[in-house]
């Protein structure tokens, strides 16, 4: 089933390449969407895909890339807008 997913990850996750190696394990799960650092020090991914896609996403999350240290990972399902063609790194 096709689903949106708004997903916030706490922690030690800027400055580790997470939001590069978010883009590359989106693109390895065909999950379309975008991801971006935000003020307070978290990393913010918007996505749509099939459920199943998403959730291995969120499960990599709780993990990150090597020198990320994930606290916590928030996530709000929505329903699928189809608004994205791929998976992009925004500023």
């Amino acid at each position: 089933m096709l689903r949106r997913a708004e997903i916030v990850v706490r922690g030690r996750v800027q400055g580790v390449y997470f939001r590069y190696a978010t883009k590359r394990m989106a693109d390895d799960f065909n999950v379309t969407g975008r991801v971006r650092n935000r003020g307070d020090g978290s990393v913010e991914i918007v996505c749509e895909g099939d459920d199943k896609d998403i959730a291995r996403l969120v499960e990599w999350c709780n993990r990150g890339p090597q020198d990320a240290s994930v606290e916590r990972v928030d996530v709000a399902w929505r329903a699928h807008e189809g608004e994205f063609t791929d998976f992009r790194i925004t500023y």
